[in-house]
């Protein structure tokens, strides 16, 4: 396994206080008789959640991100989850942070550690067959590379790095529905905070490879939370957008973004939208204001998605599915 250089360039940081005034695919592998996933709370509880941000040393810059994320989702129909983990400058956001979604292809980002992970507990390399699964899942989301891996496995093995990464909110889809896993903003900071940080469960180079991976999307699927990020920094992202009967589309988005001497991640969770664009405009909308408020003085921005003709069109017709509600 071979290290990648993820490092952007430098950054313009959070000034002084005062001054202060960040499916994949379309889950094509849905078949009748799927198992509907609840995700839960919904409804009237999530959409009067409020948002909160903290930190010691910017405390302004928190109530204005806490203000601004809010006014975010005014007049926006979609129920969303956000966290935001920025520890440089020492602040953290949330917003519904334990409340569950359907993961769609976000959780190919899950697969991804447990894989690098199974290989460091055997002691070795990446097989050239895993590194084609997972170049395929991540950079652009295949569906039947994420079933494989998924297989491979197991869901004891799956449950086993869920635990080790410490996200004891996430419950994994039933049987090979890995897009119906469970979800929850919380959860998905930590495993972003597993690639992005130092830690003990995956080594150095296995936490390079897999930002490398999440820096190569190709085009069309590189929306959401990159959305407003300064240019200057390297964006790892990945996706996931599915429709069910119930809800509408959930449009997720999660992302690091790294430089030479830091970084922070955005997780924006996202239902009940009536499209696939108007789910991409919701979370764009959020990420925005919060690369706004972490980077002031910063111009240069990544601007927000071009709609896509790909934008809602699934990988192939499948029946409408049940979802609790």
């Amino acid at each position: 396994m071979h290290a990648l250089n993820f490092g952007g360039t430098s950054r313009h940081r959070l000034p002084a206080i005062a001054t202060a005034v960040l499916l994949g695919s379309f889950i094509a592998l849905l078949a009748p008789g799927a198992p509907a996933a609840s995700a839960t709370p919904v409804g009237a509880s999530l959409a009067a959640a409020t948002v909160a941000c903290t930190s010691t040393a910017h405390p302004v810059v928190a109530a204005a991100l806490t203000r601004d994320i809010q006014a975010a989702r005014r007049g926006r129909s979609s129920t969303v989850a956000v966290w935001v983990d920025d520890p440089g400058a020492g602040i953290t956001c949330s917003l519904s942070g334990s409340a569950h979604f359907d993961s769609a292809s976000i959780v190919k980002v899950t697969i991804l550690g447990a894989v690098l992970r199974k290989a460091l507990d055997q002691d070795r390399y990446l097989t050239g067959n895993e590194v084609t699964l997972l170049r395929a899942m991540i950079t652009k989301s295949d569906n039947n590379a994420a079933s494989t891996l998924w297989a491979r496995l197991g869901h004891s093995y799956l449950q086993h790095f869920l635990n080790l990464a410490g996200m004891r909110q996430t419950v994994l889809g039933p049987g090979g529905y890995w897009g119906l896993t469970q979800v929850t903003a919380h959860d998905e900071m930590l495993l972003l905070r597993l690639l992005l940080k130092s830690n003990t469960v995956l080594s150095n180079n296995s936490r390079a490879y897999a930002l490398g991976l999440m820096a190569q999307v190709i085009s069309s699927q590189r929306w959401g939370v990159p959305a407003g990020a300064p240019r200057t920094v390297t964006v790892h992202v990945k996706n996931g957008w599915l429709p069910r009967a119930t809800h509408g589309w959930r449009i997720n988005s999660i992302g690091g973004f790294t430089w030479s001497k830091g970084w922070y991640s955005i997780v924006v969770l996202s239902m009940d939208n009536p499209t696939m664009s108007y789910g991409i405009t919701t979370v764009e909308t959020v990420a925005r204001v919060i690369h706004r408020d972490l980077n002031p003085t910063v111009k240069s921005v990544v601007p927000p998605s071009t709609p896509s003709p790909s934008w809602g069109t699934p990988d192939e017709l499948i029946p409408a599915l049940p979802a609790t509600p």
